[in-house]
């Protein structure tokens, strides 16, 4: 059951037996590298949105008994460490983007909670959502994303602890500590204004994610099918002790949330790259994108940002060797 589940229904097998028949059906080789190319890009595109579909409809709903106000309300009556684990948890069920996350982050700040609460969310939020575990389940297994969801929550907790205990709340510009947090009323939406509001999160989402969705899964189409194997290996692979700090640096450019990257993470993985190296990189994507370090930029000063992507970094490097150690028990 499990593994129908798995196959099935979520990494959706059928769609791409489907595609391979009408592909072939028009006289394509679908074990040709142009045949090949189109039918990883077809079923990886059709699978991915419909996912982005449900998901994002799905946590949407549940994100509306989350208003910003109530998130507050809970973390402001948590105190020490279990604030912090709360934080994580939030951020799990508050799916944003990072860009999109900071000014939640900047309303948790102002609003008084402790900073290592707050960086404990804008860790945990873009990187290990709900959404993450369903699609890391369809694409690599439940092992992988729940391990790869647990990592992430123990990268955030500790990088909230580590920034609360260096007492760095004079590095958080000026307008954000000394300004007033307003106390809005928490509007009771009706069971249509849920449904509709979360149709609405999946229209804006998709517009929003749809391009990278296309340009990821053409990336990965040409690394599934152009790309040597030895490659992949040599370069991201066992032979390379740097190919997780590699996978890092060479997300930390790129802007997209996990829908956007998926299929070179798939591809990477089916081309003999480790498994640590290939979650590296998807988190260090969700996580670290340079427009929201640009945007982080203008809410906590210098020094306070070198030390948060430091331990961001250093967390990520961490979780991609343990996977790399251990890849026997998740494969």
């Amino acid at each position: 059951m499990g593994s129908f589940i798995q196959n099935q229904m979520l990494g959706m097998q059928w769609l791409k037996t489907l595609i391979g028949k009408m592909l072939s059906a028009f006289g394509l080789d679908v074990e040709s590298r142009f045949g090949g190319s189109l039918n990883f890009f077809l079923y990886d595109v059709i699978k991915i949105t419909i996912l982005l579909f449900v998901l994002i409809f799905f946590i949407s709903y549940i994100q509306s008994y989350f208003p910003p106000e109530r998130s507050k309300k809970i973390l402001s009556h948590c105190k020490g460490f279990s604030a912090r684990i709360i934080a994580a948890l939030l951020g799990t069920v508050t799916s944003f983007c990072s860009c999109s996350s900071i000014p939640l982050f900047m309303g948790f700040t102002t609003a008084g909670l402790p900073l290592g609460v707050t960086f404990s969310f804008l860790i945990s939020s873009p990187m290990v959502d709900f959404a993450s575990l369903i699609l890391l389940t369809s694409i690599f297994g439940w092992k992988i994303a729940i391990a790869y969801v647990v990592q992430g929550l123990i990268v955030a907790v500790a990088g909230g602890t580590i920034i609360e205990r260096l007492h760095m709340e004079d590095q958080v510009a000026d307008f954000i500590r000394n300004g007033k947090s307003l106390s809005l009323e928490e509007e009771e939406l009706s069971q249509k204004q849920r449904l509709v509001s979360a149709l609405q999160s999946v229209a804006g989402t998709l517009k929003k994610v749809f391009p990278y969705i296309l340009l990821s899964v053409a990336v990965g189409a040409v690394i599934h099918n152009w790309i040597p194997e030895s490659w992949i290996i040599s370069t991201l692979g066992k032979k390379n002790p740097i190919g997780v700090i590699l996978a890092v640096f060479a997300g930390i450019p790129m802007y997209s949330e996990i829908f956007g990257c998926i299929s070179i993470a798939e591809s990477l993985l089916a081309k003999g790259a480790l498994l640590g190296v290939v979650l590296s990189f998807l988190m260090a994507v969700t996580m670290l994108s340079l427009p929201s370090l640009i945007m982080l930029k203008k809410v906590i000063r210098t020094k306070l940002l070198v030390i948060f992507v430091s331990i961001c970094v250093a967390g990520i490097i961490l979780v991609g060797y343990f996977f790399n150690a251990f890849e026997a028990l998740f494969l």
